[in-house]
């Protein structure tokens, strides 16, 4: 009982937290003396009141913690967090919560015998606390990518967020300066599909939290600064098989290592790479990172055609090593089982329909881009996006009806409040005409 867990380790609160649409987490903070009540019959939560598309009518949703993933937070122990599921009154899984969406997707590879591992490189941003500019002023070189002076003078910031991983068992392998200033990434060990989400999570809120302990304001903002790289979320994927001692991506006899399983997979993401956009890149702000022209350090390190590659970073997809790829299309801004969730259900579908991806591309995407009508480009806003999305019947099929009707809806209000605000640039160029 988590009561008991609570007494063997000292926790005095626990943080049920879920995700929203938008990839906000939403929590409640429940006294020990309680939980064991709550994670029975679920904390309660007023659906229209976080992003879901629900009213003041509907009754409330009930979130139920997954114990299994419980975690002591290490810089305040006497708090832990899990996250939940949402679930109707009437005890149904919430069929648009992003959580129970990306379950949801994972039983559809389960069904057809695979197992899916998953990692993430989450890029962010060390800001002053009011979110004005970079946390350091030194750090103002055009190169500053591996910089070990700027990494080194954030390094109690850094020490701290990666001896939390540490202490968690994620497997955290190194820390480095990005190629922004005042830019970061940690890497940690892969892990199954929903393992890893639960850690992308929980990885936000901790970077967040340990930031404005030092003072700090940490963001996953994909564009933050517009001479600046821009905040990638890279996601690798394999599939194993169910017994979880074959990596089905693997074949030393395959072109760079990868199986034919593995290049339908990835045959599949491109086919829907356009709308899979809408749930990669899900904010407005994501398009002035995909289509951002040279930054500061003379290259975006983001895609702008769906294409794939060897070890080239320049392409939507990037095959690093033997036995994974890495997609480069997704931003900070990702929902951590949103992003998943699609890329599975891209990915199946190639391997169901036994697609081919064509020819790898091994050009720089930058300084040679092929040419017009060899490679298909990325949508160039949030709204051109989301419009492939609704056309797309391999992404709503797969993710449900609910969440799909559900995201498009919220996703095209975002987009016309947007819209309808009235931006500096547009003062500064249009007022006079």
């Amino acid at each position: 009982m988590l009561s008991q867990i609570a007494r063997d380790q000292g926790i005095r609160y626990f943080l049920i937290s879920f995700t929203d649409l938008f990839g906000v987490q939403r929590s409640k903070l429940v006294p020990a003396e309680s939980i064991d009540q709550m994670a029975s019959d679920g904390a309660g939560f007023a659906g229209f009141a976080a992003w879901l598309d629900m009213t003041p009518a509907d009754p409330d949703i009930l979130a139920i913690p997954d114990p299994d993933q419980l975690i002591q937070l290490p810089w305040q122990p006497d708090v832990a967090w899990m996250p939940a599921d949402l679930h109707t009154i009437t005890g149904e899984p919430l069929e648009q919560a992003p959580r129970v969406v990306l379950k949801r997707v994972l039983k559809q590879a389960e069904d057809l015998g695979y197992r899916v591992k998953t990692g993430v490189e989450c890029e962010y941003f060390l800001l002053s606390a009011d979110g004005e500019d970079i946390s350091d002023k030194l750090d103002r070189q055009s190169k500053p990518c591996y910089d070990q002076q700027s990494l080194m003078r954030r390094y109690e910031v850094i020490r701290e967020i990666c001896d939390v991983m540490l202490t968690l068992g994620w497997g955290a392998y190194q820390n480095d300066h990005e190629d922004g200033n005042g830019q970061f990434e940690m890497n940690w060990k892969y892990a199954d599909a929903l393992v890893t989400a639960d850690r992308h999570a929980f990885f936000k809120y901790m970077v967040k939290a340990i930031a404005q302990k030092h003072g700090l304001r940490a963001t996953f903002m994909p564009k933050p600064f517009a001479h600046l790289t821009g905040n990638g979320c890279h996601t690798h994927l394999s599939i194993w098989d169910s017994s979880d001692k074959e990596n089905l991506f693997y074949d030393p006899q395959g072109e760079l290592g990868l199986s034919q399983l593995g290049y339908q997979f990835i045959a599949g993401v491109l086919n829907s790479a356009e709308a899979l956009c809408a749930i990669t890149n899900p904010t407005i702000n994501s398009y002035k990172r995909i289509n951002a022209p040279a930054t500061l350090s003379g290259a975006t390190w983001s895609p702008n055609t769906v294409s794939y590659s060897g070890n080239n970073r320049t392409h939507t997809i990037r095959i690093p090593d033997a036995g994974r790829f890495e997609c480069r299309l997704p931003d900070g801004s990702a929902n951590p089982y949103l992003l998943p969730a699609a890329l599975i259900a891209a990915g199946l579908d190639g391997i169901n329909q036994k697609l081919d991806p064509g020819v790898r591309r091994d050009n720089n995407s930058y300084t040679d881009p092929l040419p017009a009508g060899e490679a298909k480009t990325l949508p160039a806003n949030l709204l051109d996006a989301l419009r492939c999305l609704e056309k797309s019947e391999v992404i709503g099929k797969s993710l449900g009806k609910s969440f799909t009707s559900a995201y498009l809806k919220l996703k095209y209000q975002e987009w016309q409040q947007a819209n309808a605000s009235i931006t500096p640039w547009e003062l500064d160029n249009t007022l006079d005409c």
